[in-house]
This record gives structure tokens, C-alpha cells and sequence, in this order.
């Protein structure tokens, strides 16, 4: 099949829910890059404009997301290990005996969400490795081309990600793969969170270097002190 057949048959059947063994090839194919490609560009745009109209997203969402993910696993993991080490105690009741085994496979699925969402927050606050004592003594000019290079390539790691994980998602989707220990709970609605975060985090990406131009046009400093937990 050509690429532009492809690329049809990769939005069609995305939006229709149709998903079949052709639709799974023609995400496999280099048509993947040229939809979601463009889509991770704008989509990132999108994500930008909405939490510039909404500064509360723009402030609290990857970290909701991640504090109460991390909530969830850690009483996923309380709950299992009294389950399996209470029965040991005379006092532990017996019908709460028997620790469930879908405790022992959704924790790492959830850390997965746990951890993309916040590197998606983490590159707006730009905790992530960046050398600045060494930027921090490049004239201006420097540093705002150092920032747009850091732009680039953080876009081009969602780009990546964004394409090589829908395709995974939507291979799963398609083998019907179930989260091991369950009976019915789908392996795709934790793999779909992936894209989604990387789409947030070309967001940030967006945000990020938007404000560096602002600065630079307006000389004011343009590296600062990162502080991881900070506030954006």
C-alpha cells in the first residue's frame, strides 16, 4: 500500500474504532511518522493554548496525576502485603486473607503513568539534566540558541515516542492483550496514557520555548536556578 493509503487507513479506522490487521501494518508502516508527527506539533499547541485559558491545569494537572497515581500504588502494595503476611497474626481476619493477583501487575503499569506524566512536568520546570552552571556564563545569544536546541530535541523524543507507543497501544488493542491477573481489564487503556502524556509534555516543550523568545526579545535573564517540586 502507498504511504497516503496508509495514512488514510490509520485515521479512519483511529477515529471509527475500526481496528483491524491492516490497520495494525499501516501503523507499522513510515505513514505512522506523517500523522503523528504533525499531530504531536499540534497537538503540543493545543495542550499550550489550553492551559494558557486555563492556568490551573497549567499549574496542578501532570502533578495530580501523579500524586494520586502514587497514592493508589502505594495502597495497592500496603493492602497486598497485609493480605499476604497477615494471616500470620492470630488477630488478622480470615476472609481479608489472600492477596489478589492483579495487585503484583497493576502498580508497574500505574508507575508507568506515574512517571511519564511527571517528566512531562519535570521538562516545564526544567529539572531535567541541562548543564546550567555551564549555560549560565554564554552570553545571551548562547543561551537562547542552547534553549531552542533543547526545544528541538525534546520534540523530536515526543515525536518519537508518541508514534513508536501508539503503535504499540494499538497493536494491543487489537491481540485483545488483558492486564495479568485479570479477568477483562485492558492492557491498552494503561499503554493509551503514554502518547497522551508525551502530547502534554509537547506542550510544555511549546510553553517553554515560547517564554525563552519572550525573555530574549525583552533581555531579560534566561537561565535560571531549576528546582525540582518547584512551581511553574
Amino acid at each position: 500500500m502507498s504511504v497516503m493509503a496508509d495514512v488514510g487507513t490509520i485515521i479512519g479506522a483511529t477515529l471509527s474504532g475500526d481496528i483491524t490487521f491492516s490497520t495494525v501494518q499501516a501503523y507499522r508502516s513510515p505513514a505512522a511518522w506523517f500523522v503523528f508527527g504533525p499531530l504531536t506539533l499540534l497537538g503540543g499547541l493545543l495542550v499550550y493554548w489550553i492551559y494558557q485559558r486555563v492556568p490551573f491545569l497549567d499549574r496542578h494537572l501532570e502533578r495530580t496525576i501523579v500524586v494520586w497515581t502514587y497514592i493508589v500504588i502505594a495502597m495497592i502494595i500496603f493492602v497486598g502485603v497485609l493480605q499476604r503476611f497477615g494471616p500470620n497474626l492470630w488477630w488478622f481476619p480470615e476472609a481479608w486473607a489472600g492477596q489478589p493477583a492483579w495487585s503484583t501487575t497493576i502498580p508497574p503499569l500505574l508507575f508507568m503513568v506515574m512517571a511519564w506524566y511527571g517528566c512531562a512536568f519535570n521538562v516545564r520546570l526544567r529539572t531535567h539534566l541541562s548543564f546550567n552552571e555551564f549555560r549560565s556564563k554564554m552570553p545571551p545569544r548562547g543561551q537562547i540558541i542552547v534553549l531552542m536546541m533543547d526545544a528541538v530535541l525534546w520534540m523530536g523524543f515526543c515525536i518519537i515516542v508518541v508514534t513508536t507507543t501508539a503503535r504499540v497501544t494499538v497493536n494491543s488493542y487489537d491481540n485483545f492483550q488483558i492486564v495479568l491477573g485479570t479477568d477483562n481489564l485492558m492492557q491498552w487503556k494503561f499503554l493509551i496514557t503514554v502518547p497522551i502524556a508525551f502530547l502534554l509534555m509537547a506542550g510544555r516543550v511549546w510553553e517553554n520555548l515560547f517564554e525563552d523568545l519572550k525573555r530574549y526579545r525583552a533581555g531579560e535573564p534566561l537561565i535560571e536556578q531549576a528546582v525540582i517540586g518547584g512551581d511553574v
